[in-house]
C-alpha cells in the first residue's frame, strides 16, 4: 500500500506537469508548523532557475491547478514560494479506512528479504552483565526487531567474548583457589567434570580480584597471559574448563537478559571463530593482502579518499598472539560459512569507530564477504548520571544491570502506588508489582532508544518513571486508556468496525487521522536508517494527538451512533498500530496502570 506522502506526491505530479513544469520538484513533506498547514512543498523554489520564473509564481501555478483536486481541501501559494496544502477529509477518512481494512495496516513487507546478522550483546564471560551493557541490547533488540518486522531474516548474536585475557586471569584465579581440579593436571586422560565446582558468584569474584592482581604483579600477569596462549593453543584441561566457565555465564546472561527482553538466536563467541583464524591467515598471506611490519601480520586497508590516516589493520602481533580484529574477521569467516548474509550489523561504542572501519575493509578487501555484502555499524554513546558524567553506582563503582532494574523497578512501583492511593483506588501490591516491572521495562527501553543512538544522554529514574512527557510510561498509560475505553464499548454490546471510520468533524480528529496516516513507512525508514528513535517520535505524537482528541471530544457519551462507532473505529486503530511500534521497540502495555 502506498503511504500517504507516495499519494499527495502523485497528486502534486499531476499539477507540475499540467503546468509545463519537471514534476521531478513535486515533493512533498509534513509541515513542521501545524498552524498554518498539514503538509508543504518547496519544489517551486528548486525551479526558479531553469523555468526563469519567479518561485512565487511556479507555485500560484501548481496551487490553481489543485483547486479542483478531490486530495487537497486547501493548496495556497505563499512567499517566497512554498505550497500549503490542506487534505480534504473526505479523501483522508478513505486512506484510515483502507489502512484499518488492510493487512498489516497497509505497511508492506520488504520486496527484497535480507539474510542479516546483527551482533549485539558482547558480554565477556565470567563477568557479571553491568550498565555498559544495556544500550547494546536494547539497540540491538530493536534493531532486529525492526529488520523482522520488515520481513528480513534477522539472526541476533550475543558474540561473548571468550578467548581474550580475562579467560587466562580467571583461569589463574580458579586455580590457586582449586589448585587439585583435573583441568589443571596436563597428564589427566579421563573425561572431565559435567557440573562446574564453582559457581557464577564464585566467578564474580574472583575475575575482579585476578585483573587488579595482574596489573601489579608481573609474575602472575605472565601466567594469566601464557595460560591464555594455552587456551588459544587448545590445552585439554583449559578448552573443558572454558566449557564449564561458558555454561555457568551464559545461564547467568540469559536470565539478565530475560529481564530486558532481549532474546538472541545464536549464543556463539569468539572462541567459536578461533578454528577459521589459521586457514583466513594463510590464505591473506598467500593472496598477498597480509605482510610482516616490525614482526606483525598486517593489511594495509588506507584508501586515497581518507581525510584522516588509518593504520593498518593487525591481524597478529608479533608474539602470534591474536588480536580483536583477527577473532572479528574469523567471525565473519564463520557467519558467511554458515548463513551467507546479505547484512551484518553491529552495535558497539561510539569509540570503536576505527576498529570496525579496518575491519571491515580488510573484510572486503579480503574477499572475505561478497563485493555486495553491507557491513554497518551503530556507535552508541555513553549512559551518564545527572552529573554528565558515566552511570555509576552510590559507591561510585560500575553498577550492575540487575541493580539498575531493581532500582527503577522499585521507583516505577513506589510511583504506581502511590498514584492509587491518590485516587483512593485498590492498591494490590501483587498485582501492581507484575504492572510495574512492564511498565519499568518501557521506562528503561524508551528512554534509551528515544535518544539518537549516538549520543550520550542522562539515565534519570526519575524522568524517565514520570507519567507525563516523552516518556515509556506516558506511552502505556496512553495505551492503557484506550484500552479502556474500547472496554467499555464492548461491554456496551457492540463491535468495533473499521468500516465505521468516517470524515473528521473536528481539528484534533483531522489531526490524530493525519499521524495515523503518516505510519506507513516509519518502521522501514527507521530499520533504514539504523535508527529506533525515528518511531519513538512517531509514536510519541501519535499519543500526544489522541490525548488532545480524548480531551476535546465525547467518545463514549457520544449521542450520535454513528459518530461513536467512527471514534472508537479511529482509535482502535490507534491501539494497533501502538502496539505495532512498542512490540518492535521491545515493550509492551498492561492491561491497567
Amino acid at each position: 500500500m502506498k503511504t500517504i506522502l507516495e499519494y499527495l506526491k502523485e497528486e502534486l505530479e499531476k499539477a507540475f506537469e499540467k503546468c509545463g513544469y519537471d514534476k521531478s520538484a513535486a515533493f512533498v513533506t509534513r509541515s513542521d508548523r501545524p498552524d498554518l498547514c498539514e503538509y508543504q512543498c518547496n519544489g517551486a523554489l528548486r525551479l526558479a532557475k531553469s523555468a526563469r520564473k519567479a518561485p512565487l509564481d511556479i507555485a500560484t501555478d501548481v496551487a490553481d491547478a489543485l483547486k479542483d483536486s478531490a486530495v487537497f481541501s486547501m493548496a495556497e501559494a505563499v512567499k517566497p514560494g512554498f505550497i500549503n496544502l490542506n487534505l480534504d477529509e473526505d479523501f483522508l477518512a478513505s486512506c484510515i479506512k483502507n489502512m484499518a481494512l488492510s493487512e498489516r495496516f497497509g505497511d508492506d513487507r520488504a520486496l527484497k528479504p535480507k539474510t542479516i546478522i546483527v551482533d549485539y550483546g558482547g558480554p565477556n564471560v565470567a563477568k557479571p552483565l553491568h550498565i555498559g551493557h544495556l544500550r547494546s541490547a536494547v539497540i540491538g533488540e530493536a534493531i532486529k526487531r525492526m529488520g523482522r518486522y520488515c520481513g528480513h531474516k534477522v539472526l541476533g548474536d550475543v558474540h561473548m567474548g571468550d578467548f581474550g585475557l580475562q579467560m587466562g586471569l580467571v583461569i589463574c584465579g580458579l586455580k590457586e583457589e582449586h589448585p587439585d581440579m583435573v583441568y589443571f593436571d596436563e597428564s589427566y586422560e579421563g573425561e572431565y567434570p559435567v557440573d562446574a565446582p564453582f559457581t557464577a558468584a564464585d566467578l564474580e569474584r574472583i575475575y575482579p580480584l585476578a585483573s587488579a592482581r595482574s596489573k601489579e604483579d608481573e609474575a602472575f600477569h605472565k601466567e594469566a597471559l601464557e595460560a591464555t596462549a594455552s587456551l588459544q593453543e587448545g590445552r585439554r584441561g583449559y578448552t573443558a574448563l572454558l566449557d564449564r566457565i561458558l555454561d555457568i555465564s551464559i545461564a547467568d546472561m540469559k536470565a539478565n537478559y530475560e529481564r530486558l527482553d532481549v532474546d538472541f538466536d545464536l549464543w556463539l563467541g569468539e572462541s567459536d571463530a578461533q578454528k577459521y583464524v589459521p586457514d583466513m591467515i594463510k590464505r591473506m598471506e598467500d593472496e598477498g593482502y597480509a605482510y610482516e611490519s616490525e614482526g606483525a601480520l598486517v593489511i594495509d586497508v588506507s584508501e586515497e579518499s581518507d581525510a584522516k590516516e588509518v593504520p593498518v589493520c593487525i591481524v597478529r602481533k608479533s608474539d602470534g598472539a591474536s588480536l580483536y580484529a583477527t577473532t572479528d574477521l574469523a567471525t565473519i569467516v564463520q557467519r558467511v560459512r554458515d548463513y551467507d548474509p546479505d547484512e551484518i550489523i553491529y552495535l558497539a561504542d561510539k569509540r570503536q569507530s576505527l576498529h570496525f572501519t579496518q575491519v571491515f575493509r580488510a573484510a572486503k578487501k579480503c574477499g572475505i564477504v561478497r563485493p555486495d555484502t553491507e557491513l554497518r555499524y551503530v556507535g552508541f554513546g555513553t549512559m551518564n548520571g545527572k552529573d554528565g558524567q558515566p552511570f555509576k553506582t552510590r559507591a561510585g563503582g560500575v553498577m550492575k544491570l540487575s541493580i539498575l532494574l531493581d532500582e527503577i523497578n522499585e521507583a516505577m512501583l513506589d510511583k504506581l502506588i502511590s498514584n492509587k492511593e491518590e485516587k483512593g483506588e485498590d492498591t494490590d501490591k501483587a498485582k501492581l508489582e507484575e504492572i510495574s516491572r512492564i511498565v519499568a521495562l518501557a521506562a528503561v527501553k524508551y528512554g534509551d532508544l528515544s535518544n539518537q543512538a549516538k549520543k550520550d544522554y542522562i539515565f534519570d529514574i526519575d524522568r524517565f518513571t514520570s507519567f507525563e512527557g516523552n516518556t515509556g510510561p506516558y506511552i502505556l498509560y496512553t495505551m492503557v486508556r484506550i484500552k479502556s475505553i474500547l472496554r467499555k464499548y464492548r461491554e456496551q454490546g457492540k463491535e468495533i468496525s473499521s468500516e465505521a471510520i468516517c470524515r473528521a468533524d473536528s481539528e484534533s480528529q483531522k489531526n490524530l487521522m493525519n499521524v495515523i496516516a503518516g505510519f506507513n513507512g516509519v518502521i522501514e525508514d527507521a530499520f533504514e536508517n539504523l535508527e529506533p528513535h525515528r518511531i519513538c517520535s512517531y509514536i510519541y505524537g501519535l499519543c500526544d494527538s489522541f490525548n488532545r482528541f480524548y480531551h476535546e471530544t465525547r467518545i463514549l457519551g457520544q449521542e450520535d451512533e454513528g459518530k461513536k462507532a467512527s471514534y472508537i473505529g479511529l482509535i482502535a486503530l490507534s491501539l494497533n498500530i501502538l502496539e505495532i511500534c512498542t512490540d518492535v521497540l521491545g515493550f509492551k502495555a498492561p492491561e491497567s496502570m
